[in-house]
């Protein structure tokens, strides 16, 4: 057997301490490498316990998560970190930070979950899924992978389509982009490279809670020439702007005469995902036919990669980042496997090729104009 994960668990609260390692060491994969009540004795901790991952609390006396996240950057740059963050608008607002001066990811902390059970239970499915694929020495082959020949690529590899006869080279009009863990780094890489002048309208499902999604969206905004915000009901979409899915709700396009406008539900959770990024991809497919890029970034799982079939299916072109860029390839592996990738790309070269695919079938005062 694979030895295990050494994990530090970083958290004032004796609770919370007590919850986080009855929750990982009933794993089989998971070892408690130490406890921390603050990030000084975390610091401190780190070359004496030799962890391999640290959940780190975000609010703590003596030194904060966010001071300890800086601090141990410069001591360690590769030691995967995941904050453990309250489900509030300033804890949201911490997360985003934290993701940004270098957090590989988070996850929330249990609210009304009514029991101590419900609360383990908690975090074994949000937390224990995270640890493994940030130390995957301990995951086993998949009983039922999406599938069974895998395709070996390069970055920047372009895939031949499986539709002969079609160039797949028409106009685009709207690009979509699916993203997951790693995704608030890589979309703060990738948006504020997109040009005021981008002629197409951006919408992009983040697998985030609600609250989270605002406070991304605000923080990508000020980076960013494009107008960034969380999506609204009803709102025209148009060039210049780019939507993010709010927490808890899928988002969909609906054409309405010769405009399309955002629509919001709360259905049925696909890939166990509210928003999932499948949802979107074929609703842009139905209402914009050939003329959607769907991009797949960074991410756990396999949302979207179904979703890129359906845009392919109907002419439209599909952009996937590259392992060697992705925190995680689980999205953007996925993809490639079922063969449903057109370009795999680092992730410094998708702004461009955006920019690329969007100007293709439209003149130069279009590209800088209107965007019509």
């Amino acid at each position: 057997m694979s030895r295990k994960i050494r994990v530090l668990v970083v958290d004032d609260s004796t609770v919370i301490r007590r919850l986080l390692t009855d929750a990982l060491a009933s794993d089989p994969c998971i070892e408690i490498a130490g406890i921390a009540a603050n990030g000084k004795i975390a610091l401190a901790k780190i070359p004496q316990v030799n962890p391999d991952l640290i959940t780190l609390d975000m609010e703590m006396p003596e030194m904060d998560g966010i001071t300890t996240l800086v601090e141990l950057r410069k001591l360690y740059p590769k030691l995967p970190v995941i904050m453990f963050s309250t489900l509030t608008q300033r804890g949201a607002e911490a997360t985003i930070d934290a993701l940004s001066k270098g957090a590989n990811d988070y996850v929330t902390k249990p609210a009304n979950v009514g029991s101590v059970n419900a609360a383990i239970q908690n975090v074994k499915n949000e937390l224990i899924p995270k640890i493994k694929a940030f130390c995957p020495w301990t995951n086993p082959a998949p009983a039922n992978p999406i599938s069974r020949t895998p395709i070996a690529l390069k970055a920047a590899t372009t895939i031949p389509s499986s539709r002969p006869g079609s160039s797949r080279n028409g106009r685009i009009d709207i690009v979509a982009i699916g993203v997951s863990t790693g995704g608030p780094n890589a979309l703060q890489t990738l948006i504020p490279r997109l040009p005021a002048s981008l002629p197409v309208p951006v919408v992009i499902v983040q697998h985030m809670p609600a609250v989270f999604t605002k406070h991304l969206a605000d923080r990508l905004n000020q980076l960013s020439e494009l107008e960034v915000g969380e999506a609204v009901a009803s709102e025209l979409v148009q060039p210049g702007k780019v939507w993010i899915a709010p927490g808890d709700y899928h988002m969909v396009t609906n054409r309405e005469g010769n405009s399309v406008r955002i629509g919001l539900n709360q259905g049925t959770p696909e890939n166990s995902c509210r928003p999932a990024v499948d949802v979107m991809f074929r609703s842009v497919a139905e209402v914009y036919g050939a003329n959607v890029l769907g991009v797949i970034l960074t991410g756990m799982g396999q949302d979207g990669a179904r979703g890129c079939g359906f845009i392919r299916d109907l002419g439209g072109r599909t952009i996937v980042q590259d392992e060697a860029t992705s925190v995680v390839w689980g999205m953007p592996g996925a993809t490639v496997h079922l063969g449903q990738a057109d370009k795999v790309l680092p992730l410094s070269k998708i702004a461009e090729e955006i920019i690329r695919e969007t100007a293709q079938g439209r003149n130069v005062r279009t590209l800088v104009g209107a965007g019509t």
